[in-house]
């Protein structure tokens, strides 16, 4: 959590490991169980006042997380102390979890849902028993599953920024957080960016989109735009005549024979290798995206 006045992280320095954790949730989920989370978490559902009970409210919007994860058994046990960080979560066998969030949410409690969100998927993982090595690159996994199984919208909600305060909940920057959204919003076809009450995560989600759309229009697929076709078409000509394969885009060529060319799927980011052939359609071992490529 960002202190008021401090400098908050912008860009995409964790991206390789946001796809990262794309990959590894679809390897562990599966898609049909990725596609159960179609729908977010609602505004309605999360949505806390001043005039709601604290420790009412706090139980039922950790109730809202837990029904929206598939997690039934799980008791979350929430309370409220002096820390640096957003909140914290202690991870045991369950089915009680016992949860902290920093003392100065009992004033500002338009953001408990969104602690709560990376605090309840805290627990998700750890009963998927999915992780990453590190403790930054683990908290990057928590951020973007929050995110693209329909919680973490309330995390990028919960940026602000203006002249004389800033605020960040999470660990992505907020043009990651809009990235991973915006993978979602484009598997489910949803858009959540009318349920952000901050103007700057509204701005930092349409930057993540234009992300988001960028890996769907690069070559080999066939809706790439004319300048990455061109630089394609030298590449490809380059390995054919056995030059090495170029390293300066997602895509490598494999002198076979036949001659393929590999590249991440725009969906899952899992290499899906094809011949080279001109059009052909691919479909995605993973996450079953079928995938138009000229090749």
């Amino acid at each position: 959590m960002a202190a008021p006045g401090s400098d908050i992280e912008h860009g995409f320095p964790h991206l390789d490991t946001v796809r990262a954790s794309i990959t590894a949730l679809y390897r562990r989920l599966s898609r049909d169980t990725v596609d159960t989370f179609g729908l977010s978490v609602v505004p309605g559902d999360v949505a806390f006042s001043d005039q709601d009970d604290l420790y009412l409210g706090v139980q039922r919007v950790a109730g809202a997380m837990v029904r929206h994860l598939r997690l039934p058994d799980a008791r979350m046990i929430v309370s409220f102390r002096e820390m640096r960080h957003a909140g914290n979560v202690e991870l045991a066998a369950g089915p009680e979890y016992f949860i902290e969030l920093n003392s100065r949410f009992k004033n500002h409690r338009r953001d408990i849902g969104a602690a709560l969100a990376h605090e309840v998927t805290h627990v998700y993982l750890h009963r998927l028993d999915l992780s990453f090595p590190g403790t930054r690159d683990n908290e990057i996994l928590t951020d973007t599953t929050a995110a693209y199984l329909g919680t973490g919208w309330l995390l990028l909600d919960a940026f602000r920024q203006d002249s004389l305060s800033s605020q960040k909940l999470g660990y992505l920057t907020p043009e990651e957080f809009g990235y991973v959204l915006a993978k979602r919003a484009l598997l489910f076809d949803e858009d959540p960016s009318p349920w952000f009450t901050s103007p700057q995560a509204y701005e930092a989600y349409a930057k993540g989109l234009e992300l988001a759309r960028h890996d769907q229009a690069r070559p080999p697929l066939a809706a790439a735009g004319w300048t990455g076709r061109r630089r394609y078409a030298k590449d490809r000509r380059s390995a054919q005549s056995g030059d090495p394969s170029p390293t300066g885009g997602d895509y490598a060529f494999d002198s076979g024979p036949p001659l393929s060319v590999s590249f991440p799927c725009p969906t899952c980011r899992q290499r899906i290798r094809v011949p080279v052939r001109g059009r052909v359609r691919a479909r995605c071992g993973l996450c079953r995206t079928v995938l138009e490529c000229d090749t």
